[in-house]
């Protein structure tokens, strides 16, 4: 089943003549394109958060298969919904699910379900979709909606994931998708979003999910940030770099209600 775009025309330009140059303007970086085993992008309309993304991106090289996991915006669906087939389309392009990982992920952890719902109007995923097309096309996903809130359920399922990850024997790239801090003044935001990626650079999943939660930190993609760290730790990494931190208040102007953006590399 293909996954129709939702957003274009919001988020991001409706038409690939539109969306394509932008995107390559945002995929600029001063440092040299690595390997890693994730990165944190955020998710907004791009005039917001695109060069944030853009610059993360371009600093992680692209295995064939991409991991997304996004946060459920929505409530629909599974707490952790896996779209098992087919493409996802944008304007006048597409990206492949990788249908081979998604049924090895799918057969061996029963707690990730095959699931359309939760994804079908979810923008988190989509928006960083043009993204991967316009570094690499051909690239494969597999496309992950996160809404275990149970701190002991999700790890467990991550530990699984990674164990996944590790007799795949291909490098797959994890990428997540978050914004930070919602709606506060530009200083709140920062404050408080400082905490949350004070546990992200430490490369600790659990001190990141319960910052969040004690500090009232308003991070939508604090669940699927969790289980991507404690894959990744599983897979050995062994440092964080905090790529950039911006917030709306520098385009709109507006710095009495913002939403904090991060990109973070982890490798």
């Amino acid at each position: 089943m293909d996954r129709q775009p939702v957003v274009a025309g919001k988020f991001y330009p409706k038409v690939r003549t539109q969306w394509e140059p932008l995107v390559r303007r945002y995929l600029k970086s001063d440092q040299p394109e690595q390997p890693a085993l994730l990165a944190m992008l955020p998710h907004a309309g791009y005039v917001y958060s695109g060069a944030i993304a853009g610059q993360t991106l371009a600093e992680v090289s692209l295995p064939e298969t991409v991991l997304l996991l996004g946060p459920n915006h929505t409530g629909l669906g599974a707490k952790l919904s896996l779209w098992p087939s087919g493409r996802w389309l944008l304007p006048q392009a597409h990206l492949a699910v990788d249908e081979v990982l998604a049924n090895a992920i799918l057969d061996q952890i029963g707690d990730i379900q095959p699931d359309h719902l939760a994804h079908a109007h979810e923008h988190s995923l989509e928006v960083l979709l043009p993204f991967l097309w316009t570094k690499a096309p051909n690239t494969k996903i597999v496309p992950l909606a996160v809404a275990e809130h149970r701190p002991e359920e999700l790890l467990a399922s991550s530990r699984r994931l990674a164990e996944v990850l590790k007799q795949w024997g291909k490098p797959v790239l994890i990428i997540v998708s978050s914004d930070m801090s919602h709606f506060l003044a530009a200083d709140e935001a920062k404050t408080k979003d400082t905490l949350a990626l004070r546990a992200i650079l430490d490369l600790n999943p659990q001190g990141l999910l319960s910052t969040v939660r004690s500090k009232s930190i308003s991070m939508c993609g604090v669940l699927p940030m969790t289980m991507g760290l404690a894959v990744a730790l599983e897979l050995g990494a062994t440092q964080a770099r905090l790529i950039r931190y911006g917030h709306s208040g520098e385009e709109s102007g507006d710095y009495a209600q913002v939403v904090g953006y991060a990109g973070v590399v982890v490798r």
